[in-house]
């Protein structure tokens, strides 16, 4: 139909697949006119209207937006469009949705995961299953009925962590500066200081967004403070914490768990003691959407585009002021 708006596909070629679909781009090429369908642009940019990406996007700066002059929105099937936007987009007036909600749900799932287990020294005791000394520690861990966990931040992925935490009984605890009081009551959480969240807790999880305010804002003195058998879990970013100080008081507090599914710089460099220190478990930033759970976000931009096309808001749309305060 000549009335469809031209779309095109521009993210890694991997990526394509992973997040679109044979179901999601059938939808998507029921609504708009596909100019290119491999991930890779046509030479020629300047009819398409709207993009959709992934992992492996452009920037969109002055120089491209110049080749793009009809473009109108962008559709992110990923996280953080930090790296993407530009002033430029922004005074041009291009919009841009993210799947980022859609990417809250692995994480908080894989939180939760390791929030019960960590509980129960899951990784720890069974190291010590197969040694003579099996039950040595065994007496020693909290578990879970009536633990405190504690979440620092309450955006989308801690709130979603608050949600599935709520059938279990455990008390929950958090440091988020710009939540207010009713809106943690109405999670069933009680505000704390930083300082406060690492001393009561028995398990701590890291949601803070990377920003230039919250580089190192998780330090050794945090850590120096929990409480026996306690466990810190980072599924944010690396950069928050300062892992050297991580590092000493791990090596200081053999009975403290730290569980990292993200180090700066990632992967850790060869030869980090984090690889080989016994109480860090190490996953290769698998939180997030990985493989099949890469689909949940594609047929999150289809029905972003048909709020779009219809005219409607879209569930997820990054303005300006948004984008700032996003990891």
């Amino acid at each position: 139909m000549p009335d469809k708006p031209h779309a095109i596909y521009w993210l890694g070629a991997s990526q394509l697949q992973a997040i679109y679909g044979p179901e999601e781009q059938r939808d998507i090429a029921e609504l708009t006119h596909v100019l290119a369908d491999t991930g890779t642009p046509p030479e020629q940019l300047d009819g398409v209207e709207l993009v959709f990406s992934g992992w492996g996007a452009p920037k969109f700066d002055e120089a491209l937006l110049k080749r793009m002059p009809k473009l109108k929105a962008v559709f992110y099937g990923a996280g953080s469009v930090k790296k993407l936007v530009s002033d430029a987009m922004w005074d041009r007036g291009v919009r841009i949705t993210s799947a980022y909600s859609m990417n809250a749900v692995p994480v908080s799932e894989y939180t939760l995961g390791t929030i019960l287990l960590s509980l129960k020294h899951f990784w720890r005791m069974s190291k010590q299953a197969h040694l003579k000394d099996r039950f040595k520690d065994r007496n020693r861990i909290q578990g879970g009925y009536r633990s405190v966990v504690g979440l620092i931040s309450l955006g989308q992925i801690g709130r979603r962590v608050c949600r599935l935490l709520a059938g279990f009984d455990m008390k929950v605890i958090a440091y988020d500066p710009f939540i207010l009081p009713d809106d943690a009551g109405a999670l069933g959480v009680e505000l704390r200081t930083l300082e406060e969240v690492f001393a009561e807790s028995d398990v701590v999880s890291l949601h803070t967004p990377w920003l230039k305010e919250t580089e190192g804002m998780v330090t050794g003195q945090h850590f120096a403070s929990m409480k026996p058998y306690a466990t810190f879990i980072n599924t944010s970013r690396g950069a928050v914490v300062r892992e050297n100080e991580l590092i000493e008081v791990a090596r200081q507090r053999p009975d403290l768990q730290f569980i990292l599914d993200v180090t700066y710089p990632e992967p850790p460099v060869p030869g980090s003691p984090l690889v080989d220190l016994p109480n860090v478990l190490l996953t290769p930033h698998i939180a997030g959407a990985i493989n099949g759970e890469c689909r949940r976000m594609g047929r999150f931009m289809v029905d972003e585009l048909k709020r779009y096309l219809a005219g409607q808001t879209m569930q997820s749309e990054i303005t300006r002021e948004r984008a700032a305060i996003l990891a």
